[in-house]
């Protein structure tokens, strides 16, 4: 089951939200909902607001309460935490319990949120065109973009791949995921992202055009040789992770060889952007390079 994150924004206030790839459907943080119904921008108040709120429901045997779960979402400090979230239909049913003039004007945002979602499912071109517009936003360069997007096909074809050959999601995913690291760039993906000072953020998203050029080497590598050597198991796929890592190493060693530097860069989008915030320079593009 993969789920993603992704804030919405309702009016000026923001709705985290994350999207669950197995199930089709969104899940939205309660507490934040509840705080744009009650009109409250502090969480604090808005979290009380909703534990009172949820204690009457369950005793009144209110179902979408019941049935509600919590998932890890990012808080205000920035840490994970747990979090009530609802999904679509849970949520309508919990809104009608919050005297609200705001609860109209949310359900429509909703619907439109929903269907927007199934417009992208229906036709991918909508999707990458919604990416592309949130790393455009974020102030990354048209160059980079393409390249991440193309990464994106590219990790998708080889995930595809281990599914057929008995791959499973999860744990056996990312151990691949660590070999294929390993091999080309040699670190695991928690020391590529330690090395880059990153922590949640997604590693694909803070590496240079050059990083995000190998990696799609030794992941379209990886799927050309899984698709040659039919693995049946794990331990064969990860002689085919290995072997794809490889073929962007020799790759690696040869620029580095020819250019005098190291390929493999300290340097994330994150910080680079978080540069451009302080100097005000965020309306430039901003293309992550590693040429000191």
């Amino acid at each position: 089951m993969t789920k993603r994150e992704i804030s919405k924004l309702f009016e000026d206030r923001k709705i985290r939200t994350v999207w669950d790839d197995e199930q089709e459907k969104w899940y939205f943080s309660i507490v934040d909902v509840v705080a744009v119904l009650v009109n409250n921008k502090d969480h604090q108040t808005a979290r009380k607001y909703w534990n009172k709120l949820k204690q009457r429901l369950k005793e009144e045997g209110f179902e979408p309460v019941t049935n509600c779960h919590q998932l890890k979402l990012k808080a205000e400090d920035g840490k994970l935490r747990l979090t009530d979230v609802a999904d679509t239909e849970q949520l309508f049913r919990i809104i009608q319990s919050v005297p609200s003039p705001k609860a109209e004007p949310f359900k429509q945002w909703m619907a439109r949120v929903a269907a927007e979602r199934i417009d992208q499912l229906q036709d991918p071109e909508l999707s990458i065109q919604q990416a592309m517009m949130d790393y455009k936003r974020l102030g990354y360069s048209d160059n980079w973009i393409n390249q991440r997007l193309k990464s994106i096909e590219i990790r998708k074809d080889l995930t595809d791949q281990w599914k057929l050959h008995h791959v499973k999601e999860g744990m056996q995913y990312a151990t691949l995921t660590d070999i294929i690291y390993q091999h080309w760039a040699g670190k695991s993906a928690k020391e590529y992202k330690q090395f880059k000072g990153l922590k949640k953020e997604n590693l694909r998203d803070n590496m240079t055009n050059e990083e995000l050029v190998l990696n799609m080497l030794a992941e379209l590598s990886t799927t050309s040789i899984t698709k040659s050597k039919n693995p049946q198991t794990l331990e064969d796929n990860m002689q085919c992770a290995a072997d794809g890592g490889d073929v962007a190493r020799v790759a690696r060693e040869q620029l580095e060889a020819k250019t005098g530097r190291n390929v493999v860069s300290p340097l994330s989008a994150k910080r680079f952007l978080e540069g451009q915030k302080d100097q005000g320079l965020l309306d430039k593009d901003v293309e992550p390079s590693n040429n000191n």
